[in-house]
């Protein structure tokens, strides 16, 4: 067997997004596995038509779920996860509950305060309703292509709008937005942590939902902490890079890494 990789989606994505990369860790000789969040269906197409099973999961509900998926594992996986997958990835990371953990475009944790306008309009179809912290919510195609296919062209963010998305609960970014003014938030991550296992953070130079200072705020969080904490940025890739047609460039780099990590 393997050492077990646990992919991470984030909002507005299925876990079979993550197929491609599953059947690649699996040639190199992983042993990968994409869960889903709390009431995702087992395919797009349920996820659709249960927006209901999907609403008011927070973030402590998506932690908890995937604290108990590694529970079962033979071994602590490496954890790799996009947008808030990304922050979850971080913050059972730093739990001591995986071995390494990549955070691609990972949503904005407690203790980073850039909040970029394009992050805010990215976000606005959940905001613009306080009732939709407690619901599931769907983006249309074009509210797609400016929160994630803005780097690829239309046709493309069009045809992954279509293949991959699903609602999305609304709490976890209602509990980002305030984690601020929370000390109790979610959102928290801890980033002393001395004895947690490498990290590598990934940012897009022309992502709309977690723009590059996001993520250069999130390195500095880790400025206490001795653990290894690596940056690697795309200048022309955008918040689809996990699915859109170059994902295979993001897996090479995640691979590199894991290979110089020794893991």
């Amino acid at each position: 067997m393997g050492t077990p990789v646990l992919f991470i989606h984030g909002l507005w994505l299925h876990a079979t997004s993550w197929d491609a990369w599953l059947t690649r860790f699996r040639t190199e000789g992983y042993e990968p596995a994409a869960p889903g969040w709390p009431g995702d269906g087992p395919t797009v197409e349920a996820s659709r038509r249960d927006p209901e099973s999907i609403g008011d999961h927070g973030i402590d509900d998506v932690v908890a779920h995937f604290a108990a998926v590694i529970e079962e594992l033979p071994e602590p996986p490496i954890l790799i996860g996009h947008s808030f997958g990304g922050m979850v990835a971080q913050k059972l990371l730093g739990q001591d509950r995986a071995r390494a953990a990549i955070a691609i475009d990972a949503a904005q944790i407690k203790g980073v305060l850039p909040v970029p306008l394009s992050a805010l309009r990215a976000t606005l179809p959940v905001f613009k309703n306080p009732a939709n912290k407690h619901r599931a919510v769907s983006l249309t195609a074009e509210q797609f292509r400016f929160a994630f296919g803005n780097a690829v062209s239309r046709e493309e963010s069009d045809l992954l709008f279509e293949r991959w998305t699903i609602p999305a609960p609304g709490r976890p970014l209602f509990e980002a937005a305030s984690a601020n003014f929370n000390p109790h938030s979610p959102a928290k991550v801890d980033t002393g942590n001395q004895k947690r296992g490498p990290l590598l953070l990934i940012a897009s130079g022309k992502d709309h939902t977690v723009p590059e200072s996001v993520t250069r705020a999130t390195l500095k969080q880790y400025r206490h902490s001795d653990a290894v904490t690596d940056l690697r940025t795309f200048p022309d890739r955008g918040h689809s890079l996990v699915v859109d047609s170059g994902w295979s460039d993001i897996a090479t780099a995640c691979l590199a890494w894991l290979k110089e990590q020794s893991l």
